[in-house]
C-alpha cells in the first residue's frame, strides 16, 4: 500500500507554565468529509518511571516520568479530534518503586499497582509485554495485568512448552490482537464507526534472560513468523487498519527469532503502522539509525510504513498521525506522518522541562511516592571509600569491584560442601550505570559514609539472581575477549582516538576478578557486539593470569555471575545454560546488601586486576559524566587529563597509553 508523506507546518502556541508544546497538524485541516484524521500516541519502555524523580539519585529530574508525558498525551487529545493512546510495554520493572512493590510491599489478588494507577487515569486503550514484565515472575505479572482497564496482548507468548506446526493454533499466554470498534470524526464533523487492529509481540529472548521464571511453563516464537501468521485474521474479522505494537527494537539484519525485529514487522502486509520499543532509542530523530537501508530517520518509516520509538523512562511521546479515507465501507491509510516528541530539551548545557506534571498522576501516586523513598533511604552498612562509574569503562572501579566482592563472598560459602570447593572461584561483573545513551548524569555516585538500599539499587540495577558457571582457562580468555569489544581498534602513535564503541553495551563489558590481565587496544576486536566473531586469529587479551601465573587454559574455573549472562544473555563465546552449575535463589542486589550488613563497613576500592597495554605516542579520548573530576586523582593505573566538554552535558577526557 503507497502512504504518501508529507510535510508539517509546525509551530509553538500556548508554551505556559505547566503546558504543552502544541502542533497543529496539517492533517486536520486536509480532511474532507470521506476522510479522517487519526492521531496514536504511544509510550514505551516507562519502567515504572510515573514521577520526575531518580531514585537512585533521590532527586527531582526533568528527563523522565509518565507524570510529564501526560500532559503531553493531554494536549495532543485537544489538539485532535480523534486520538488514542497505547504503550508498549516494559512496565513493571527498573527502578526503585517496582522493586519496593515486588519484594516489600507485594502485590495480593485485587490490589492495584502504581503503574496501573497511572495508566488508567490516563485512558490507555491497549498494551503489549516487555521483556522486563517478567522479571519478578508470571504470577506477580498476572496480578498486576488484573488491575489494567484496557486489554494485554501478544501474539508470541505461547501458555506451553511446545510450538504449534501452525501460529494460529498456539496456545497464547495472553489475546494475540484485539479489535477497537471506535467512532471518529470525518472531515465533515460527522462520526463514522471505524474497527482498529492492534497486536503486540514480546522479545522472544525472554527465554534467555528469565529462563528461572519461565522455563517449563512458556515458550516463545519469532515475531515476524507470528505476524504473518495472525494479521490476515486480523482482517478477515473486519479490521479498517492494523497497528503493531513492537517491544523490539530496529536492525535492518535478518535472522531467527530477531530481538529487534520491528524494520521486519513493517515489511508484514497488512500493518499499517508500527509502535516500536525495547532500545531506549528514538525514532524518527536525528541521531539513532542513520544510514540504515530502508529506514528513513526524517519521515520516520520503516520499509515505508509510518512507525516510531517513543524513547524510555516517559521522556518522548511518540506520535504516529494516520490520514484515513473512506473506500466504499472500508477505511484505508492514505497518508502519514511520525514524530517522537520530548518531555525537556537540552539548553545551556542543563536539561529544561518543557511539560509540567498531571497533576492526577501527581496525586495518585502520592502514598507509594513516600513508601518508595522511605524504602530506598534505608541505611544497610557504611563504606570506607567513595563508588562511582565515571571511568568504568577505562579502569577498573570501584562500582564493579564491590559486586565482584560480594559475588565471591557469598558463592565461597555456597561452594563449600560441594564437588566444586578446590575449583578457583571468579566472580564476572559489569558497569550498568555509565551513561551512554542515558546522559551524562547516569552513573553511580556513593559518597563515604552511609550505604542505603537506594545506593545498593543503583550500584545493580536488575533483579537478576546469582548463578555460577564452571568454565575452563580458555573459555575465561574468551569471555574476556568479548567484553574487549566495547574498545575500537586503535593505531599506535596516533593522538585522540576515540576509544569506546558506543554500539556495544557497557552492561556487556564484563570485569572478572581474581584473574588479571591487560587489553591490547591495537588489536582489532576479536568479537562485535552480537557475539559473532568479528577477528578470528586477533588476540586483544595479554598477560593473563591467575594467582601470578600464566593461566592454564584447560584448567577448570568457577565464576559467579547472574542469570542473564549465565543463560547466555549477550551471547558470550560458551557461555550459556549448559554451564551452569549453581543457581540462587537470591537476587545480586540482595547479596549486596547482606554483604554490606555482614562486613558493617566495606572497602570497595579497585584492586587494579585489569590495564591497557602499552601503546607509546598514542592518546585516545572518552566522555564521562562532568562529576568525574572529582575522582580523576583516585585513578592510578592511568595517566588521565580533562579534553574539554563533550556532547549533551558529557565531559571529555584524555589517556595517554
Amino acid at each position: 500500500m503507497s502512504q504518501p508523506f508529507v510535510t508539517r507546518r509546525e509551530f509553538l502556541a500556548g508554551a505556559a507554565a505547566g503546558g504543552a508544546l502544541i502542533m497543529l497538524h496539517p492533517f486536520s485541516a486536509r480532511a474532507q468529509a470521506n476522510q479522517a484524521h487519526l492521531r496514536i500516541m504511544e509510550t514505551t519502555d516507562i519502567h515504572v518511571n510515573l514521577l520526575p524523580y531518580d531514585y537512585y539519585a533521590d532527586k527531582a529530574n526533568d528527563t523522565l516520568g509518565l507524570s510529564r508525558t501526560a500532559s503531553l498525551i493531554d494536549a495532543v487529545r485537544k489538539e485532535a479530534a480523534n486520538a488514542m493512546l497505547i504503550d508498549n510495554g516494559d512496565l513493571l520493572q527498573g527502578n526503585p518503586m517496582g522493586d519496593y512493590i515486588a519484594y516489600e510491599k507485594g502485590m495480593k489478588d485485587g490490589d492495584l499497582h502504581p503503574i496501573m494507577k497511572g495508566m488508567n487515569l490516563l485512558g490507555y486503550e491497549c498494551s503489549t509485554l516487555g521483556n522486563h514484565e517478567f522479571n519478578y515472575g508470571l504470577s506477580f505479572m498476572d496480578k498486576v495485568l488484573a488491575g489494567a482497564n484496557f486489554p494485554f496482548v501478544c501474539a508470541n507468548l505461547i501458555r506451553s512448552t511446545t510450538l504449534a506446526t501452525n501460529p494460529r493454533d498456539d496456545k497464547l499466554y495472553l489475546k494475540p490482537y484485539v479489535i477497537l470498534d471506535k467512532k471518529i470524526k470525518d472531515g465533515a464533523g460527522a462520526e463514522q464507526p471505524i474497527r482498529i487492529g492492534v497486536i503486540g509481540f514480546v522479545p522472544p529472548q525472554i527465554m534467555v534472560w528469565d529462563l528461572k521464571n519461565l522455563e517449563g511453563n512458556v515458550q516463545t516464537r519469532d515475531i515476524v513468523e507470528a505476524a504473518k501468521a495472525w494479521v490476515p485474521q486480523i482482517r478477515e474479522e473486519g479490521a479498517d487498519i492494523v497497528i503493531a505494537l513492537s517491544h523490539s527494537g530496529i536492525d535492518v539484519r535478518q535472522g531467527d527469532k530477531m530481538e529487534n525485529a520491528s524494520f521486519f514487522v513493517a515489511g508484514v502486509e497488512g500493518i499499517d503502522a508500527v509502535f516500536s520499543g525495547h532500545q531506549h532509542l528514538v525514532f524518527p530523530g536525528k541521531k539513532d539509525f542513520q544510514a540504515l537501508e530502508g529506514v528513513d530517520t526524517e519521515k520516520g518509516t520503516l520499509q515505508g510504513k509510518p512507525a516510531v520509538m517513543g524513547g524510555f523512562w516517559g521522556s518522548h511521546m511518540g506520535l504516529i498521525d494516520l490520514l484515513l479515507e473512506r473506500d466504499g465501507s472500508k477505511w484505508r491509510v492514505v497518508s502519514a506522518t511520525s514524530e517522537a516528541r520530548p518531555i525537556y530539551e537540552r539548553s545551556d548545557n542543563k536539561n529544561k522541562a518543557t511539560v509540567g506534571d498531571d497533576k492526577r498522576v501527581i496525586a495518585a501516586l502520592e502514598q507509594d511516592h513516600e513508601a518508595t523513598l522511605a524504602y530506598v533511604r534505608r541505611a544497610v552498612g557504611k563504606t570506607s571509600a567513595p563508588l562511582y562509574s565515571y571511568f568504568a569503562l577505562v579502569a577498573d572501579d570501584p562500582s564493579v569491584q564491590i559486586v565482584n566482592q560480594a559475588q565471591t563472598w557469598y558463592l565461597n560459602d555456597i561452594l563449600k560442601g560441594t564437588q566444586w570447593k578446590d575449583v578457583p572461584l571468579l566472580s564476572a561483573a559489569a558497569p550498568f550505570k555509565a551513561g551512554g545513551r542515558s546522559g551524562a548524569d547516569y552513573y553511580t555516585d556513593v559518597p563515604v559514609g552511609d550505604v542505603a538500599i537506594k545506593n545498593v539499587a543503583d550500584l545493580y540495577l536488575y533483579p537478576n539472581t546469582v548463578r555460577a558457571v564452571e568454565i575452563t582457562g580458555a573459555q575465561v580468555k574468551e569471555w574476556l575477549e568479548m567484553s574487549a569489544g566495547i574498545f575500537n581498534r586503535i593505531e599506535p602513535g596516533k593522538a585522540d582516538q576515540p576509544l569506546i564503541n558506543t554500539d556495544f553495551p557497557s552492561y556487556n563489558f564484563d570485569v572478572i576478578d581474581g584473574v588479571s590481565y591487560r587489553i591490547d587496544l591495537s588489536r582489532p576486536p576479536k568479537y562485535d557486539s552480537k557475539g559473532g566473531i568479528a577477528n578470528a586469529g586477533s588476540n586483544r587479551i595479554v598477560d593473563l593470569q591467575f594467582d601470578g601465573k600464566p593461566i592454564d587454559l584447560a584448567a577448570k574455573f568457577v565464576v559467579a555471575t547472574n542469570n542473564y549472562r549465565a543463560g547466555g544473555g549477550g551471547n558470550f563465546p560458551d557461555i550459556n545454560a549448559s554451564k551452569i552449575i549453581y543457581e540462587a535463589p537470591d537476587t545480586n542486589r540482595d547479596v549486596i546488601v547482606r554483604y554490606v550488613i555482614s562486613e558493617g563497613t566495606i572497602n570497595p576500592s579497585a584492586d587494579g586486576n585489569w590495564s591497557f597495554a602499552p601503546l607509546p605516542g598514542t592518546s585516545v579520548v572518552f566522555e564521562t559524566g562532568p562529576r568525574a573530576k572529582d575522582f580523576i586523582d583516585q585513578v592510578k593505573s592511568l595517566k588521565i587529563e580533562p579534553a574539554g566538554e563533550g556532547e549533551a552535558g558529557f565531559a571529555k577526557y584524555r589517556i595517554t597509553l
